[in-house]
C-alpha cells in the first residue's frame, strides 16, 4: 500500500532540545502508535506534519505532497484530536459545526449529530459543562464529521477512565474498517497501543528508536530475570537494559537462546512498555 505520511530528515532545534533527522512512514490503512517520554519529540513530530510550526530541515509529505506546499488541501483530508480540546469553553456542540461547517468542504452536519448521539453527547450545553471525558468525545466526533483520510491523535485517551478509553479505541478501529483510512497515534497509554496499533514508533531524545510491525517488535524481545550471581555470567552484549534491584536484576534481550545457556534465567513476553522502558531508561550495555 502507499504512505499515507512520509518523514524524511526531519529536523527541528529549540533551546535545549533537537528533533534529528527523523524519518518515518504511515502505510495506508493502518495505525502507527508513537511512543516515547514526555519532551522525546512526539509533539514536535506532529506539530510538524501539522505544520503548525515549520522544520528546519528534510521533507514531509501526506498524501504524496509537500506538507507546506499543499498545506491548505491537506487540512481538508485530516482531523486532529490533541490531548487538551482546542474549543472555547463557552461554545456548545452546535456553534462548533457552524464553526466546522465553515472550514472543511465534506463537513456533515448529520454524521456529527450521529457521534453526538453516541457519545450521549447534549448539543445544548456548553463545553465549560462537560467533564473531560465528554469533551475529549466531542474533540474527536468534531475531528471525523468531515470524513478524513487521516486522523492525527495526540494522547486522545489521556486522563480517561477505562470504560471510555475502551469506548474511544472501538470507534478508531471502526474508522480503520474503510481501508483507505489511517491513524498516527501518539499515546503514553501502552496498553491502549496494544489493542490497536499496528506498528509502534519510538522516539528518544528527538531520535527514532525503531518503528515496527507491533507483533514482530514483541516477539522479537525477551524480558529475563535473574539472581545477582547470574548478572556478571550473562554477556552484556546481549543486553538491551538492566535494571538491578535487591533481588538480582532484570533485563531485556533480543536473544531468545539466553534462556537454553542460562537456565536459571527466569523470561516472560514483554509488553510494549517494558521495551519501551528499557530502551530508554534501561542501563544500556
Amino acid at each position: 500500500m502507499a504512505n499515507v505520511i512520509e518523514i524524511r530528515d526531519l529536523s527541528k532545534t529549540y533551546t535545549g532540545f533537537k528533533l534529528d533527522n527523523l524519518s518515518l512512514d504511515l502505510e495506508e490503512g493502518t495505525i502507527v502508535g508513537l511512543v516515547g517520554a514526555n519532551g522525546a519529540g512526539k509533539s514536535t513530530t506532529i506539530k510538524l506534519i501539522l505544520n503548525l510550526i515549520r522544520r528546519d530541515s528534510g521533507t514531509v509529505r501526506v498524501f504524496g505532497r509537500d506538507n507546506i506546499i499543499h498545506a491548505s488541501e491537506i487540512k481538508q483530508e485530516i482531523g486532529v484530536v490533541f490531548d487538551e480540546p482546542c474549543f472555547h469553553s463557552i461554545l456548545s456542540p452546535k456553534h462548533i459545526a457552524r464553526y466546522m461547517r465553515s472550514l472543511y468542504r465534506d463537513w456533515d452536519d448529520d454524521l456529527f449529530v450521529s457521534y453526538l448521539r453516541r457519545f450521549e453527547l447534549p448539543d445544548n450545553k456548553k463545553i465549560k459543562e462537560y467533564s473531560r471525558g465528554m469533551k475529549m468525545k466531542l474533540s474527536i466526533a468534531a475531528a471525523m464529521a468531515h470524513k478524513p483520510r487521516l486522523l492525527i491523535l495526540d494522547e486522545p485517551t489521556s486522563g480517561l477512565d477505562p470504560l471510555v478509553r475502551d469506548e474511544i479505541l472501538d470507534i478508531f478501529l471502526e474508522y480503520l474498517q474503510n481501508d483507505r483510512n489511517s491513524i498516527l497515534l501518539s499515546s503514553h497509554i501502552t496498553s491502549d497501543l496494544e489493542k490497536v496499533a499496528d506498528t509502534v514508533a519510538l522516539i528518544d531524545k528527538g531520535r527514532l528508536v525503531f518503528h515496527q510491525e507491533k507483533d514482530v517488535l514483541i516477539d522479537g524481545h525477551l524480558l529475563v530475570k535473574g539472581g545477582k550471581e547470574l548478572l556478571s555470567a550473562v554477556p552484556n552484549e546481549e543486553l538491551i537494559g538492566i535494571r538491578e534491584n535487591r533481588f538480582g536484576f532484570e533485563a531485556l534481550t533480543k536473544n531468545k537462546s539466553l534462556t537454553r545457556r542460562f537456565p536459571e534465567l527466569i523470561s516472560e513476553r514483554p509488553n510494549i512498555e517494558e521495551i519501551m522502558l528499557f530502551y530508554t531508561r534501561g542501563n544500556h550495555q
